[in-house]
């Protein structure tokens, strides 16, 4: 049987519009997949081989395309510049409709996405993420922000690990978060101060009522950054939304999207599926 390469993934960058923004793309498949993945230290493009194994599932049936933030972001920069940013980039690469997955705060771009450009999106899964933040949500950005601005990378590191990861996998990892903390830029921690200062006063529940494709929230119980109120929120606010559901694991943490073993199985199944 013939196995995927995954090994020489390249990063590719799309200029339009004055947004010049990094991608991945692989698979062969008929129809397009995009991913937007959720807040991080350091850009997800270094991790570009491990991510397309990652979706391997996908690629029989999907081409995928996973999405950076812009390069030259702004310095007040919002969630919903970040979806018309990634609408944009997305039409010049010819893509008219296509299934969407995002996570975190990829998720938050993805419903503002759906909401904006709904002509665009045929399906809606979001891992991890929320309608809303409450104070004590917002509170755990603000600190991340200090240690960003004070260049304490270790720190921000292992705090990012500690609410992102079940206890046993935040345990395991730390020896490789302290090595990556270790390579973090300057720019790279600007670059984060901005993404992170976008989840101020975050509140996005009256925009969801525009959403008018079926929508998949997946949350966890034990998800310390947004908790399983984070996907109960997005499904309460999708008042018009055709067709919605809500699956919530128990013990796989914030990072449910990485550390259950079904996720991408379950993702596809409900792209998958008919609910007419």
């Amino acid at each position: 049987m013939e196995t995927d390469d995954f090994s020489r993934i390249n990063v590719e960058n799309i200029t339009a519009n004055g947004v010049s923004m990094d991608y991945i793309r692989f698979g062969k498949g008929a129809k397009n997949l995009v991913i937007i993945p959720g807040l991080s230290v350091q850009s997800v493009m270094g991790l570009a081989d491990s991510i397309a194994a990652a979706y391997h599932i996908f690629t029989e049936e999907y081409t995928v395309f996973l999405f950076d933030r812009r390069r030259d972001i702004p310095e007040s920069y919002t969630v919903s510049q970040m979806a018309h940013d990634t609408a944009c980039v997305i039409s010049a690469l010819g893509i008219e409709h296509f299934d969407l997955f995002g996570t975190s705060q990829g998720g938050m771009i993805s419903l503002l996405l759906a909401a904006f450009y709904p002509e665009m999106v045929n399906k809606l899964v979001v891992g991890s993420s929320a309608a809303y933040l409450t104070q004590k949500q917002t509170d755990i950005f603000k600190n991340w922000v200090r240690y960003a601005l004070k260049g304490d990378s270790e720190a921000l590191y292992m705090s990012f690990g500690r609410y992102v990861y079940p206890a046993e996998v935040f345990e395991q990892s730390q020896g490789l978060l302290s090595a990556a903390a270790k390579t973090v830029t300057e720019q790279e921690l600007a670059r984060f101060v901005i993404l992170a200062n976008s989840l101020e006063n975050f509140d996005i529940r009256e925009k969801l009522s525009l959403v008018r494709c079926p929508v998949l929230a997946i949350g966890d119980k034990s998800d310390m950054l947004l908790g399983r109120e984070g996907s109960d929120g997005i499904i309460s606010a999708l008042t018009d939304c055709p067709h919605k559901e809500l699956y919530i694991y128990d013990g796989f943490g914030h990072a449910a999207y990485d550390t259950a073993p079904d996720y991408k199985q379950r993702i596809l199944g409900f792209f998958r599926h008919d609910e007419r």
